[in-house]
C-alpha cells in the first residue's frame, strides 16, 4: 500500500512538473503569439466554409463532388500548418544561413513556369500542374525568398555593429536580388504578384533604415515603369480591359466589367448580417467567377453580411497589429526587416483582394491570405506565420 501511495504521489509530481515546464514564463507555449496563430486559424477555417459554399454547386469544376474543394482546402491548411511548425522549429536565424538555397529554389521555380512544365490559367502562365487536381504557383514562394534575402543583405553590416544603417551599395545589391525574380514574374505575366512584391520591397526598405532617397527613387521608377509599360503596349489585352473596367465600372457590364459588377451586387445584397451561409443568391446561382479564389470575399459579403466581412478584416488586422509589434520589439535588424516585410506583403495583398471585390481596386488576380482556395498561397502565408512566431519566441525575455 505504501508503495502504491509513493508511486501515485511521485507520478502526480512529475506530471505537475511537466505542465509547469510547459506553461512556464520562458516556455515555447507561453512565448508563442497566440493572437496571430488563432487569428490565422480562424481565417483559414472561415475560408473553408466560404470555399465550400462557392464550389459545392459548381459541377463544372468540382468534378461532381460538392466536397472536392473543401477537402483540398483543409488539406492545404494542414500542410501549411506543418510548414509553420517546421519554420518555427528551424528558426528564422537558421533560415538566414539557408537564404541562398531558398532564393535559388524559388527562382528555379518561376523559371520552370516558362518551360513546357508551365501551364496557363486565366491568362497567366504562372502555374506548374502536378496532377491529381493539384498545381503549384512558384511566385507565391518568391515573396518569402525576397523578404528573407533582402533582410539578410540589408541587416548584415548593422547587426555586426559596423554601421547604423545599410549603405547605398548594400541597398543596390538587395534591390538587384529582388529584381531578378520580379522580372521573370512580369513576363508570365502576373501583374498581381508583381504589385505585391513591389510593395513588399518598399516595406523592407523602410524597415531597414535605408535613405529616403531610395524610397522616393523606387516610387519614381515604379511610376515611370508603369507609364512605359502602358505606352509600349506591353500589357496583355485582358489586363488593359481590367484597368479600363476599374476606371469605368459601367463599361461593358456583360464583358470586361462583369466580374466587378457581379462582385459588388453580391456584397451589396448581404446587408448587415447577410443572407445566411450557403443561401446567397449570387453564390448559389454561380454569377461571380473565380469565387473560391480571387473573389472569395464576395461570399462572405453576401452570406455573412457586413458583420462577417468585418470579422475577416478584423482578424487580418489582428495579425498585422501583432506582426508590427513583433517588428518593433525585435532586438536585431534582420528580424525587424523580416517582420516588416511580411506586414507589407499581407497588408497590401489583403487590401488589393478585398478592394477589387468592392470595386475600389483594379482586378489583379491575387488571393485573400488564409481565406482563398489555393495551396501555394496557403503554404506561403503559413510559412510567414512561422517566421513571425520564430522571431517572437527567440526574442530575449527582457526585450
Amino acid at each position: 500500500m505504501t508503495g502504491v501511495k509513493s508511486f501515485s504521489v511521485s507520478g502526480y509530481g512529475s506530471e505537475r512538473s511537466r505542465w509547469a515546464r510547459l506553461f512556464a514564463r520562458d516556455s515555447l507555449v507561453r512565448r508563442l503569439d497566440w493572437q496571430i496563430l488563432l487569428s490565422a486559424l480562424a481565417l483559414s477555417l472561415i475560408g473553408s466554409l466560404l470555399v465550400y459554399s462557392a464550389t459545392r454547386n459548381r459541377t463544372a469544376i468540382n468534378q461532381g463532388d460538392p466536397h472536392y474543394f473543401l477537402v483540398r482546402h483543409l488539406m492545404n491548411l494542414g500542410i501549411g500548418f506543418v510548414l509553420m511548425i517546421g519554420t518555427l522549429w528551424l528558426g528564422h536565424r537558421a533560415l538566414r544561413n539557408a537564404v541562398p538555397i531558398l532564393y535559388g529554389l524559388s527562382l528555379l521555380g518561376v523559371l520552370l513556369v516558362l518551360t513546357p512544365l508551365g501551364a496557363t490559367i486565366n491568362g497567366n502562365r504562372n502555374w506548374i500542374v502536378l496532377g491529381g487536381g493539384f498545381s503549384l504557383q512558384p511566385s507565391e514562394f518568391v515573396k518569402v525568398s525576397i523578404v528573407l534575402g533582402m533582410a539578410m543583405l540589408l541587416s548584415a553590416q548593422v547587426d555586426a555593429g559596423d554601421r547604423t544603417y545599410p549603405d547605398n551599395r548594400t541597398v543596390l545589391q538587395a534591390l538587384g536580388l529582388a529584381a531578378v525574380p520580379i522580372m521573370v514574374v512580369m513576363t508570365m505575366p502576373d501583374l498581381g504578384s508583381t504589385m505585391v512584391m513591389t510593395v513588399t520591397i518598399l516595406g523592407v526598405l523602410l524597415a531597414s533604415g535605408a535613405s529616403n532617397r531610395w524610397i522616393f527613387g523606387l516610387l519614381a521608377v515604379g511610376v515611370l515603369g508603369a507609364v512605359a509599360v502602358w505606352q509600349m503596349h506591353l500589357l496583355d489585352q485582358y489586363q488593359i480591359n481590367r484597368f479600363a473596367a476599374f476606371a469605368d465600372p459601367s463599361l461593358d457590364p456583360a464583358g470586361v466589367g462583369y466580374n466587378t459588377n457581379q462582385a459588388r451586387i453580391a456584397i451589396g445584397s448581404g446587408g448587415l448580417t447577410g443572407e445566411g451561409l450557403f443561401h446567397g443568391a449570387q453564390t448559389t446561382g454561380q454569377f461571380v467567377p473565380e469565387q473560391q479564389t480571387d473573389f472569395v470575399f464576395t461570399v462572405a459579403g453576401e452570406e455573412l453580411g457586413f458583420v462577417g466581412g468585418g470579422l475577416i478584416i478584423a482578424l487580418i488586422g489582428v495579425i498585422l497589429w501583432r506582426a508590427c509589434r513583433i517588428a518593433r520589439e525585435s532586438t536585431e535588424l534582420y528580424s525587424t526587416i523580416v517582420a516588416a516585410g511580411i506586414v507589407a506583403w499581407l497588408a497590401f495583398q489583403s487590401f488589393e483582394n478585398i478592394g477589387m471585390a468592392l470595386g475600389i481596386m483594379p482586378v489583379a488576380g491575387i488571393p485573400l491570405p488564409f481565406v482563398s482556395y489555393g495551396g501555394s498561397s496557403m503554404f506561403a502565408v503559413w510559412v510567414a506565420v512561422g517566421l513571425l512566431q520564430s522571431i517572437k519566441v527567440q526574442r530575449p525575455m527582457s526585450a
